[in-house]
């Protein structure tokens, strides 16, 4: 992880405005473990691994002072984190972690895809300093 840190930390550097950290499972840990560091306005994070084995992360994703946005899916071996103030969730109906489905779930990749970008989009809006 803190190698991690390091890497991404030194990528945003270079960056100036408005920033909105985010990342998919390791990502998303990332982003909330370096947010404040940076001054992001907003943590996207999808797929959050919040529970491994023996552990939880929960510590993490709370970590940040920005508002948060988890994307999860409902099927997601990790967890799913409950709301609270600061933090936004958005539930995917019959997602894995990786956002996939079964047929049986009767939905499609793209149809997922699609709700993943609304329910981000919707969420980046809400943000102080955001300018689509």
């Amino acid at each position: 992880p803190a190698r991690l840190d390091q890497a991404w930390l030194a990528v945003l550097e270079t960056l100036t405005g408005a920033l909105v950290v985010g990342g998919r499972s390791a990502g998303a840990r990332v982003a909330c473990r370096t947010a404040d560091r940076v001054g992001a306005v907003g943590v996207l994070a999808l797929g959050f691994p919040l529970h491994a084995p023996r552990a939880s992360r929960l510590d993490e994703l709370r970590r940040p002072t920005a508002p948060r946005l988890v994307v999860q899916g409902a099927r997601d071996g990790f967890g799913v984190p409950e709301p609270e103030p600061g933090i936004a969730v958005h539930v995917v109906a019959g997602a894995d972690h990786a956002f996939a489905v079964r047929r049986k779930d009767g939905r499609t990749a793209p149809e997922v895809l699609g709700e993943v970008t609304a329910a981000v989009a919707a969420w980046l809006q809400t943000l102080p300093g955001f300018r689509r």
